[in-house]
């Protein structure tokens, strides 16, 4: 079906939009989603404050080369959504519960990050990279961890004593 020429506009400002304001994109190929489980992504996705949008590949394709991104636009092909997000993680990880979700029906296609285009493989790579909660807990289990260690030492030590 044929867009009109000012939803086409409006498209286009709103991936302008995302453009400026988003510190990562993710381009995520999808076929066959059923609507339930689109609705259900999207309000997954939005809880973490990452949006959502599809949008036609030669309006993105158009958006992303004015918007001054380092590098070449990664391959574009099927139907494409972009997940976006003012966290420079979480589009990539919350995106990727879902791929391993659907794994027939959703895939990564690539996106932008730190300001360039990266590849399908790399926002793969983005997405595996833990929480900043995460991280804080693995940090503080690796500082008490050689007192941890110590204490039982001193525990085992103490029993061979008595």
């Amino acid at each position: 079906m044929a867009i009109t020429k000012q939803k086409k506009e409006e498209i286009v400002a709103k991936v302008e939009e995302i453009a400026k304001k988003a510190k990562t994109i993710v381009f995520a190929n999808f076929k066959k989603l059923t609507v339930n489980d689109q609705t259900q992504m999207r309000r997954s996705l939005r809880a973490q404050d990452v949006g959502y949008t599809v949008a036609k590949k030669s309006l993105l394709r158009r958006v992303l080369e004015s918007a001054g991104y380092e590098g070449q636009v990664p391959e574009l092909e099927g139907e494409i959504a972009i997940a976006y997000g003012s966290d420079e993680l979480a589009p990539a990880r919350e995106l990727a519960t879902f791929v391993k979700k659907f794994p027939e029906q959703l895939a990564f296609a690539g996106g932008v990050f730190g300001g360039k285009f990266v590849s399908k493989e790399e926002i793969a790579s983005i997405a595996a990279i833990p929480g900043m909660e995460t991280l804080r807990a693995m940090f503080a289990q690796v500082i008490n961890s050689p007192r941890s260690r110590f204490a039982v030492v001193l525990g085992k030590v103490a029993e061979t004593k008595n």
